[in-house]
């Protein structure tokens, strides 16, 4: 009964989702869920797949392997990797933004919701010849658009400036417009692509708000690099690094995974040595500073990994394997190592002592050498000195 319970609350299931292009694997082997009235934040560095599994969901790829399952509070199951695309919105009530605002700007504020609620506008018309000659059913289904439109622009806290054309927003507010024309549609998922992209602090906690007003009523999907949304808002968080799950769990699990601050959370090099260093990876740290090779990595116009890439997922069958560069993927560094440390009878706290004086060596490598380097040039001085005064000393 439990079991079922809980399956009943996904509406979301991604299994083994895998999407290539050629030899370039985009993503693999991808698993996770989203819970209904939940956050769903999907992070990750550039290039990690984050958009692609976008893709996926919302028809715009169809996905090389992998099933797709979202669950509908009716009942319904629709697999979207088997759906034309312009059905998964009409259908599978599935709505989504873009990295790039896409708004119809010579419009007003109120227009571009009532273009969201076009399918429902024209059927209500009968095409044209209905809503030509104003007939009732008509005019109740323009005048419920209109509420609709005025509803989701309060919550935007838009509503103000409904008769103004959309480009005459700032860059947050078109934002918030660009979510609250999606929300026009009725989705019970909602897919947001980075919404906080260049928004300022106080432009970001308005997002917060709205985000968490729409979550009373419809799930979210989420990709966003600004963790002050991520971890404020956020009920689960799946973390991709080169196409893969490197982790999965709450927004505290999450932060604190030496994995994903390894391979995500923007630190430096220096930082990241010392989150290896207190699980004890001496070999990782020796090998930070060999990163993907440049001559077998991807061009300057390839965004999606940051390694060479022989093929995909591996396969029983077929033999297929991700090869990414030595060095590359951190967090994969992390676990090997950390499995490796893990069969050693050696305590933690000496390896991280170890490791230290290790990494301390270095720094006064040079200042040792120019000093050994000046002594020894004193001494053979000293050396050629003394058998010239010999010399000298036997003739006489």
């Amino acid at each position: 009964m439990n079991a079922q319970a809980s399956a009943d609350d996904l509406i979301l299931q991604v299994e083994h989702l895998s999407m290539k292009f050629g030899g370039l694997v985009a993503i693999g082997d991808l698993s996770f869920q989203a819970r209904r009235g939940e956050i769903t934040a999907l992070i990750g560095p550039n290039g990690a797949g984050k958009t692609t599994v976008f893709n996926c969901i919302t028809g715009f790829y169809k996905p090389t392997e992998g099933m797709i399952t979202l669950n509908k509070r009716d009942g319904s199951t629709y697999l979207l990797e088997r759906l034309p695309n312009h059905e998964i919105p009409a259908r599978a009530n599935v709505a989504r933004t873009f990295q790039n605002i896409r708004l119809f700007s010579g419009m007003t504020l109120l227009e571009n919701l009532l273009v969201a609620q076009h399918n429902k506008l024209m059927k209500a018309s009968g095409y044209t010849f209905l809503g030509l000659f104003g007939f009732p059913s008509y005019r109740q289904a323009s005048a419920e658009s209109i509420d609709l439109a005025r509803h989701w622009l309060e919550k935007a806290d838009l509503v103000d400036r409904a008769d103004d054309p959309a480009g005459d927003l700032p860059y947050g507010a078109q934002r918030r417009l660009e979510i609250a024309r999606a929300m026009c549609t009725g989705p019970e998922l909602l897919c947001l692509d980075e919404p906080a992209a260049g928004l300022n602090p106080r432009e970001s906690a308005a997002l917060n708000e709205l985000l968490m007003d729409i979550k009373n009523s419809t799930s979210i999907l989420l990709i966003e690099h600004d963790m002050s949304v991520v971890m404020q808002i956020s009920d689960h968080v799946v973390v991709l690094e080169y196409g893969r799950k490197i982790s999965d769990g709450n927004p505290q699990s999450v932060r604190t995974d030496p994995r994903v601050i390894a391979a995500y959370l923007g630190v430096d090099d220096e930082e990241v040595e010392t989150v290896l260093t207190e699980v004890g990876d001496e070999d990782v740290i020796e090998q930070l500073d060999t990163g993907p090779d440049a001559a077998h990595g991807p061009g300057n116009s390839a965004s999606m990994m940051a390694g060479p890439v022989s093929d995909t997922v591996e396969h029983a069958d077929e033999g297929e394997r991700v090869t990414v560069s030595k060095g590359a993927s951190k967090a994969a560094q992390v676990d090997a190592r950390s499995a490796s440390v893990a069969g050693k009878p050696a305590p933690v706290a000496k390896k991280a002592a170890k490791v230290s004086t290790a990494k301390a060596a270095p720094k006064k490598t040079a200042a040792k050498a120019a000093a050994a380097k000046a002594d020894s040039a004193s001494k053979g001085k000293q050396a050629a000195a003394k058998p010239a005064a010999g010399k000298r000393g036997g003739r006489k």
